[in-house]
């Protein structure tokens, strides 16, 4: 019996050493598990990211350096240099620190990303983050405290808070006080200042040399107007430059503050000899826009004018979510009611985005028997005609509420690009019905309809995206189009014809009347995008049409590395 015993006891001790070295085995297996799920985890993530990399499509920015001088190509090389510096005022702006952004996301992907969008929010979506650990982005982006309010703003008497050119913080009170920008950037401005003296000495022509000293002074002391008036008396230069604080659009909270941008520029000196008869005809579009005597009073600047250009460079705001392919400036009221604006036609990349955006567009959105009048000749003229629209109309309301700008607030922008996008159109078409532009206006109207759907996708964080959702609601309600069965869109002219018309007549009235709360009810009734739409511009997104374009620029790309 004793040795049946031990032979017993010695088998349920191997048994139970078998039981315990699975249990041992077990966890490991969970391990596993858990280490292929977050694998999986992790190339999903990494295939999400590359999608949104890939909404945008690389354009090599370049020009023909044949016809630059040895002097030009080294003024553009400073230039290039200056307007570098305003990527890091901007990140400052909108964010805050870039460096401290980066370490804190670990793949290279979402990296890439970031550095596309200047921080953790995505700039076609909505301004959504997309990078762990952040959430909504603060309306007024990194102008102000992230915890200030509204009514505090409105309260506190500070005389220069609500200027262009200052941030707000908090001393160690919590109380507000501004800092000028020229202080607050002064480490990114002085460097920028000093490439545009450099690029001054090379300048040949004696006005462009004035105004880089000008713009170099200003960068310095926030003090800008002398410059734009400078920059306006411009009118033979080949080179050019765009630097400096320009747009509103990053300060969301009320559109006061102006951010950095640089745009350097080389004149197509051909296509700007063709566009120079049309600024004579800003007084009588004026008279004739389609909207109450009182809301037509001012009368534009006819020492405006119309130039083309190839960009070689661009930096800080004007480089972030939907690329501007043209530019109206100043934008400095003063300025455009003595001497006008300048509107600048980025051709080259105009042409990129027709080419390889919005021609796939027009072929899956526009009815098969229209899309032959989705024209190149179209798109520049109606995107220069948007520009040329700005000067048109009221900037000071009729009723004593100051300058629309002040008035309608954050809401401005938007309801400017509107109003800049349809005037635009009906500019179009006056001057077709004088014989001054070529071609059949269904092209331009077609055209025109095509691009609504390039814009909306830039999304509601994006003025120009919610000028487009107004117009694209607006003419669906007095039928402008027809949705097909088969998802694609037929343009009624007839009615377009009619749409354009009383909205323009709608956009001009309200900023006539400085009228918040109705601006502030057309952008929430008719600023969003309908469920209908969404899945047609899924289409798009699913066909891989890219949204926008980013950039292979710089002095080597341009073969200047001198």
């Amino acid at each position: 019996m004793t040795k049946h015993f031990s032979i017993l006891l010695i088998l349920l001790i191997f048994l139970s050493s078998c039981e315990g070295n699975n249990k041992n085995r077990e966890p490991q297996k969970v391990t596993e598990t858990k280490i292929d799920k977050e694998k999986q985890a992790q190339e999903k993530a990494q295939k999400a990211m590359q999608a949104k990399i890939d909404q945008y499509v690389k354009v090599k920015l370049t020009t023909d350096t044949s016809k630059l001088t040895d002097n030009e190509k080294k003024v553009i090389v400073h230039l290039i240099k200056a307007a570098q510096y305003m990527d890091p005022a901007f990140w400052e702006q909108t964010y805050g620190d870039k460096q401290s952004l980066m370490q804190k996301i670990k793949d290279s992907l979402t990296k890439v990303y970031a550095d596309i969008n200047y921080g953790p929010w995505d700039r076609l979506d909505d301004n959504k983050p997309f990078v762990e650990g952040f959430g909504e982005k603060p309306a007024g982006a990194n102008f102000y405290p992230h915890d200030m309010t509204k009514e505090e703003f409105e309260k506190v008497s500070l005389k220069d808070k609500t200027s262009q050119y200052t941030i707000l913080r908090r001393d160690k009170d919590g109380k507000l006080y501004t800092i000028p920008y020229h202080q607050a950037y002064e480490k990114y401005l002085k460097p920028a200042s000093e490439e545009l003296l450099e690029a001054a000495k090379f300048a040949g022509n004696k006005q462009f040399k004035e105004y880089l000293q000008l713009r170099a002074k200003a960068l310095l002391d926030d003090n800008f107007q002398p410059s734009d008036m400078q920059w306006m008396d411009m009118k033979t230069n080949h080179l050019d430059i765009v630097i400096g604080p320009i747009e509103n659009y990053e300060d969301q909270l009320y559109n006061y503050k102006t951010a950095y941008e640089g745009v350097v520029l080389v004149k197509d000196m051909d296509w700007s000899k063709k566009l120079e008869k049309f600024i004579k005809f800003l007084p009588e579009l004026q008279k004739n826009l389609p909207v109450a005597p009182e809301y037509k009073q001012e009368k534009p600047g006819t020492r405006s004018d119309l130039n083309a250009y190839d960009v070689v460079y661009y930096a800080g705001d004007a480089n972030t979510g939907g690329k501007t392919i043209a530019i109206n400036l100043p934008n400095d009221e003063e300025v455009q009611l003595k001497k006008g604006t300048r509107r600048l036609q980025l051709k080259n990349v105009m042409k990129a985005k027709f080419d390889q955006i919005l021609v796939p567009i027009a072929n899956m959105i526009i009815t098969p028997d229209q899309r032959k009048h989705i024209k190149f000749d179209a798109f520049f003229a109606n995107t220069m005609f948007h520009e040329v629209a700005h000067g048109l109309g009221i900037k000071k309301t009729i009723n004593g509420k100051g300058m629309a700008r002040t008035a309608l607030k954050e809401h401005y922008s938007a309801i400017e690009e509107g109003k800049a996008d349809i005037l635009g159109l009906y500019m179009v078409d006056q001057l077709h019905k004088k014989g001054e532009l070529d071609g059949d206006m269904k092209d331009y109207m077609t055209t025109f309809m095509a691009s609504i759907f390039r814009s909306i996708r830039f999304g509601a964080a994006d003025a120009h995206g919610v000028a487009n959702m107004i117009r694209f609601n607006y003419f669906k309600e007095q039928g402008a189009f027809t949705r097909n069965p088969d998802g694609t869109y037929k343009v009624n002219y007839d009615k377009m014809y009619e749409a354009m018309r009383t909205l323009s007549a709608l956009l001009l009235k309200l900023q006539g009347d400085g009228d918040y709360e109705g601006v502030a009810k057309l952008v929430k009734e008719k600023g969003i995008i309908p469920e209908q739409l969404k899945k047609d511009l899924q289409k798009l997104n699913d066909a891989h049409i890219p949204v926008d374009i980013i950039f292979d620029q710089g002095v080597e790309t341009l073969g200047l590395g001198l």
